[in-house]
């Protein structure tokens, strides 16, 4: 990869959730850090959110989630994302996710998972570093 690219994030709500201020304001963060982000918007499938994130040639996956439904959501990102071949995105998640949850989301290929209370800062560094390590 060239140094100088911007690290590009398609933001995602995958499933019914219908709230999206806490995506919009990582977004934002994410931007003003110097980063490329796509928002995809409300409601997305799985498989919409792997063909997005192919068709951007995205270095990120980043989904958000409030519903619940991240037990199913999630790993069928990863999962359609192997279908495709795609190993070298990495796909972070964060909302209200319980954390006995975590260590199975973790276990399906989610690299990291922010919970309430996390910085955008928190965000930023952990992509930066995780980005720089895959290139």
């Amino acid at each position: 990869m060239i140094k100088d690219k911007k690290i590009r994030i398609l933001a995602a709500k995958p499933g019914l959730d219908g709230h999206d201020r806490g995506v919009k304001v990582v977004a934002s963060a994410l931007m003003d850090a110097g980063m490329e982000v796509v928002y995809t918007g409300l409601r997305q499938t799985p498989s919409q959110i792997v063909e997005s994130a192919i068709q951007e040639d995205v270095d990120v996956i980043a989904m958000s989630i409030l519903s619940g439904a991240h037990d199913y959501l999630f790993p069928k990102v990863m999962e359609l994302l192997g279908e495709k071949g795609v190993e070298d995105m990495l796909v972070i998640g964060g909302g209200i996710i319980p954390d006995e949850d975590i260590p199975a989301l973790k276990a399906t290929g989610i690299a990291e998972i922010f919970g309430p209370g996390t910085t955008t800062t928190e965000i930023i560094n952990y992509i930066k570093d995780s980005v720089s390590r895959r290139q």
